[in-house]
């Protein structure tokens, strides 16, 4: 079984939940995350923030530096699937450099133990009409936090605006 501790925002007291797990003859003993330790959630902030910085920039070496330099790591966008660093290397160099600002809007960076997180956004790019949602696993290595998996995709707005949408047009 696996302990975790559920919150949307960095906690104190890190109460912890238990959540069933598969059941296998072979398992190790449970593990214990706990969700958005502050020290952690706050370093994982910072690099999200780096990363952010960095495209919106075409800050190539940062973008390069945050990525895990690994044959594993992807990155599926809008129109392509990369795979690998080499990959998502020759695309980044290969895109233009003008028209990267956007606004963040609904960005959620769990944390799960100290060496594990994701982040998720959404986003809108000046005179775009569709949104976009951006997802990221990282993970904490000697070097520090990188991205293991990336996703990014385009979606068309709600027909009907509500009041909780924070990207609707008012």
């Amino acid at each position: 079984m696996t302990e975790i501790s559920r919150a949307a925002e960095p906690v104190a007291d890190h109460a912890e939940e238990t959540l069933p797990t598969a059941a296998h003859a072979h398992a190790s003993p449970p593990v214990v995350l706990q969700l958005n330790l502050p020290e952690v959630h706050a370093e994982v902030a910072q690099a999200f923030g780096r990363y952010e910085d960095a495209l919106v920039h075409n800050r190539l070496d940062v973008l390069d530096e945050l990525f895990c330099d690994s044959a594993l790591t992807t990155r599926f966008g809008i129109a392509e699937n990369l795979y690998g660093i080499e990959e998502i290397r020759a695309f980044r160099n290969a895109r233009p450099a003008a028209g990267l600002a956007r606004t963040l809007h609904r960005t959620v960076i769990t944390t799960y133990g100290h060496d594990f997180a994701t982040a998720m956004t959404e986003f809108l790019r000046e005179g775009a009409s569709k949104r976009g949602r951006q997802s990221q696993a990282w993970v904490r290595f000697p070097v520090g936090w990188r991205i293991v998996a990336a996703h990014v995709s385009l979606i068309d707005p709600p027909a009907a605006p509500t009041p909780q949408d924070p990207l609707q047009a008012g």
